[in-house]
């Protein structure tokens, strides 16, 4: 371990303790016990007002966003010119690429602001009404320029499951002990919380039948978080894996939409396409691993028969965090009729085979050159029972009940208007809960072609 990673994670550590946690801020809708943005939070994320549309940078405090380009113009946080010129930015990247001690450094000012004892921002009611808005006023944008997108598949339970699915003669694939896999998704389609999701066309291939070009049957979600990353590494150079923290900038809660019918067509030999690449929706705000580190935990032991983990993976272990994850369902009906969200799913992110560390580790590797901003999902978070199953083709196999909801309908795989909402937190008992907000999205009807909608109507109608 380098020393430098050595003294930051000192100083993190000692932040992280009792002291930070007693830390009571003056924003009056930070101190409820069920905020989801304490002082201890502090995500980031980028918005825009109808007053001022250009994206800025802010973090989310209570109910309200501060500021952050402000905060530096009106020297309310002493940073040095670097920092003031990232923070100026219409996106996260700059300060992305700053690294830990900048983002430390900033986060330890914002704590400072905040407090309940300092008196700079809290008594000047002029400038606190410019400064900090309520997060109901704002706009809310991708948080950062997203370069690359990359999609792991590295819960054990869901790729046992899927791989009944499309490998019924082998579910689980040898390699996926040995490293953490992926493919490569698309960058242009990630979207933010609330952007509606249009039902894809495909290829699809009927059972006994020819393939035809139709639109999505089988529209699923898939429960993940998304890991940003800070500081990049130079082609040819792999992150170690124990510098794979300072690498990390932070998690969102990450919907990786999914058309299975024509996933299971297309995904032999490559893997996913356009199955995978129309949408990804992702929560506006990212939660820091400063923010995360009292809930780090060392990610599941591995099973008797389970390989070794090969040397330059050794050591992630220890970076799987404690945080539940959880899936609701709104069909069209039910928000007509005022009806609130069905809990579909509940799990937790510590139980994935690999960790985050583990991940970027394993895609740097070869030598693959990562940039502040790159995005990687973690792959879907499910668990044994049928509650804790992060996507809906995993309700769907035999024995699963199917979803009922409260409007008398039943769910395989998404209908259009179908809403679904994900939350995401870390709580545990004497600390304070670090929310992630909400994933949202509606799935729209698919766009008119010219193909015959009969063939899409009988196509529809088989099961895989």
């Amino acid at each position: 371990m380098s020393t430098f990673t050595c003294a930051f994670l000192l100083v993190l550590g000692t932040l992280c303790a009792t002291p930070l946690l007693a830390v009571s801020t003056w924003v009056e809708s930070a101190q409820n016990e069920d905020s989801e943005f304490p002082i201890h939070n502090l995500p980031y994320g980028v918005f825009s007002t109808t007053n001022d549309p250009a994206p800025r940078v802010g973090v989310a405090i209570g109910n309200e966003v501060l500021d952050l380009r402000a905060c530096a113009e009106e020297g309310l946080i002493a940073v040095d010119s670097e920092i003031m010129h990232a923070l100026r930015q219409p996106t996260l990247n700059a300060f992305m690429a700053l690294g830990p001690a900048a983002w430390h450094a900033v986060r330890g000012e914002l704590l400072a602001l905040l407090d309940v004892k300092n008196t700079s921002l809290r008594d000047d009611a002029v400038l606190r009404e410019r400064l900090l808005l309520s997060q109901s006023s704002v706009s809310m944008h991708l948080p950062a320029r997203i370069g690359d997108y990359t999609d792991f598949y590295t819960c054990r339970e869901h790729a046992y499951n899927c791989g009944k699915v499309f490998r019924p003669e082998n579910p689980l694939v040898p390699a996926f002990r040995h490293l953490p896999m992926a493919y490569h998704g698309r960058a242009s389609s990630v979207v933010i919380s609330g952007t509606d999701v249009i039902r894809p066309w495909g290829q699809v291939k009927p059972p006994e039948q020819e393939p035809v070009h139709i639109p999505t049957g089988r529209l699923d979600y898939e429960m993940e978080m998304g890991v940003f990353v800070g500081t990049g590494n130079a082609q040819g150079a792999p992150i170690a894996i124990e510098d794979a923290r300072e690498h990390l900038f932070g998690l969102v809660i990450l919907n990786d939409w999914s058309a299975r019918d024509i996933q299971k067509w297309e995904i032999a030999p490559l893997g996913p396409f356009n199955s995978k690449n129309f949408a990804t929706s992702i929560s506006p705000w990212i939660v820091t691993l400063d923010a995360l580190e009292p809930y780090r935990v060392v990610g599941p032991p591995r099973q008797e028969g389970d390989p070794d983990t090969l040397s330059y993976l050794v050591g992630g272990e220890s970076m799987a965090f404690d945080v539940t994850v959880e899936v609701f369902l709104r069909s069209e009906t039910m928000r007509e009729q005022g009806l609130e969200p069905v809990q579909i799913s509940r799990s937790n992110l510590k139980n994935l085979y690999w960790t985050i560390a583990q991940m970027l580790t394993q895609h740097s590797v070869a030598g693959c050159n990562l940039q502040p901003g790159d995005l990687f999902g973690s792959g879907t978070i499910s668990g044994e029972p049928q509650e804790t199953r992060g996507c809906l083709l995993e309700h769907s196999l035999p024995g699963m009940q199917k979803n009922q909801l409260p409007d008398g309908s039943v769910r395989g795989f998404l209908q259009d208007g179908d809403e679904v909402i994900m939350r995401a937190y870390a709580q545990k008992e004497g600390l304070p809960k670090i929310g992630f907000g909400e994933c949202r999205g509606i799935v729209l009807p698919a766009v008119e072609r010219t193909q015959n909608r009969q063939q899409a109507a009988v196509s529809g109608a088989k099961e895989f």
